[in-house]
């Protein structure tokens, strides 16, 4: 997705985590979870994210972008958490889904200032 720790104004990537009490691996599902982690031991959590000027991170993107609900239904979460900051009172929005259920959850932070 070209995105790189050059990248300007702020360094980009996807969002890896490690530590003791994060994540051991999928139960009994091997594969699943070395797709995961790699072998240094870093979780790939699928978010790109930048740090800020106040080393604050910034998820700004998906490795993957689509996925597809019980019902066979693919979802773009991207168009639909853009079409919903364009309304004034959302300052940002997170939708999820799961492959098990056959709808989306929005989470959403209201704009301070416009409430």
């Amino acid at each position: 997705m070209n995105y790189t720790r050059k990248s300007l104004p702020y360094p980009a990537g996807e969002v890896c985590i490690r530590g003791p009490a994060l994540f051991m691996g999928y139960f009994k599902n091997k594969k699943l979870t070395d797709e995961t982690v790699d072998k240094d031991g870093w979780l790939h959590t699928g978010d790109v994210g930048i740090i800020c000027e106040k080393n604050q991170l910034k998820i700004i993107d998906r490795v993957k972008n689509i996925f597809k609900l019980s019902q066979g239904e693919y979802i773009v979460p991207e168009k639909l958490e853009r079409a919903f900051e364009q309304a004034p009172l959302i300052a940002s929005c997170f939708i999820h889904g799961d492959s098990l259920r056959n709808h989306i959850v929005a989470i959403i932070y209201p704009e301070p200032n416009e409430l």
